[in-house]
């Protein structure tokens, strides 16, 4: 799986992170849809990751798995994975539910999400 993301760094971009420190939201709040945003965007880069195509293995457990390499960890890739196939499914069940694709939500869909959680 090709590494499009240092795990060090952030996937999302500045004007990302400063859209969200704008909302007017409370700072549980914010910090939700800065989770749900970081997730979301690590899944458009694995689905936009061509070399996971080829595989018959799961993109994200593989995504995962590679991640927690560079920390020799199983352990995080496992709990990591968790994390990430259980935000899937609510982002997956949230987009369908407003008409969206995942891969087409924004902030406002994870602000409008995290208010109603």
């Amino acid at each position: 799986m090709s590494n499009h993301l240092d795990p060090l760094s952030n996937p999302l971009n500045m004007q990302t992170i400063q859209e969200i420190e704008t909302l007017d939201l409370p700072i549980m709040q914010k910090h939700h849809v800065r989770i749900l945003a970081h997730c979301l965007q690590i899944f458009k880069i694995i689905t936009a990751d061509k070399s996971s195509e080829l595989s018959d293995k799961n993109p994200l457990r593989e995504w995962c798995d590679y991640q927690s390499n560079k920390f020799d960890d199983k352990k995080f890739s496992d709990l990591f994975y968790k994390q990430l196939e259980s935000t899937a499914k609510k982002l997956n069940t949230f987009s369908k539910r407003i008409g969206k694709n995942i891969e087409d939500l924004d902030i406002d869909d994870l602000v409008l999400l995290v208010q109603q959680s």
